[in-house]
């Protein structure tokens, strides 16, 4: 690999951005794409869907044999929350491979004995996320209830395009959230990415079985999320 090609992986390894290098097999040429940079002509739909998967494949592109090789950051969830829901999604995260942090300010119930090798901070979201802030492949997942904890972080989550935004809480509950949301000026386009009631509708009825619904919803949302590769001169 050239000194180039190395030093952008690494550039985009450390701002937590996909990359892709692309490697001609007849020629032995390759070059690197980052995510959000627009894709060659006839390399679009190829290069989407790996990084959509996170899987490296050999395709055929205009009768040309090409080696996709994905480098994807780790996804993550962060949780607003050290409830029961919390525990149990702490347990699936790392099953299906994605990293967790639970972030709660109440100490009573966050606390090391009811999650044990969690990456647990007992802090105001807003100051832990200012240190570790969220990026598009971060999900947020806000289960506390409590609008002082659980408003900022869906704001911050909105503004910086984390692949998944969702919130536990009746139809209700989500509507007085939506009001206060509008009011701090988040726009309804933006706020209608918040997936609320949570989870998929499998109907759940305890915090383990929620917990499912929720991965469940992350893991779809990662599958699926949109990634801008499109050529130049295309939309």
């Amino acid at each position: 690999m050239k000194a180039q090609d190395l030093a952008s992986l690494n550039a985009a390894r450390r701002s937590r951005k996909a990359a892709l290098s692309v490697t001609t097999l007849s020629g032995n040429s390759s070059f690197i794409l980052i995510e959000g940079q627009p894709a060659p002509p006839g390399l679009v739909d190829v290069v989407d869907n790996a990084f959509r998967s996170g899987k490296s494949a050999l395709v055929e592109v205009d009768g040309e044999r090409l080696f996709l090789n994905v480098y994807l950051p780790p996804p993550r969830i962060v949780v607003i929350g050290a409830v029961h829901i919390s525990q149990a999604l702490a347990g699936l995260s790392a099953i299906a491979g994605f990293d967790l942090m639970v972030i709660d300010p109440r100490t009573a119930f966050a606390t090391p004995e009811r999650f044990t090798g969690v990456d647990l901070v007992a802090d105001w979201p807003e100051d832990v996320l200012k240190l570790r802030p969220l990026d598009p492949y971060s999900a947020l997942v806000a289960v506390t209830h409590d609008p002082k904890i659980d408003d900022f972080p869906l704001k911050a989550a909105l503004d910086c395009g984390c692949f998944y935004v969702g919130a536990l809480g009746s139809r209700k509950t989500h509507a007085t959230r939506v009001e206060r949301l509008r009011k701090e000026g988040v726009a309804q386009t933006m706020i209608e990415r918040i997936a609320a009631p949570i989870g998929l509708d499998i109907g759940a009825s305890n915090p383990p079985e929620i917990a499912v619904a929720i991965l469940a919803e992350i893991i779809r949302a990662f599958r699926t999320r949109s990634v801008s590769t499109l050529a130049e001169g295309t939309s």
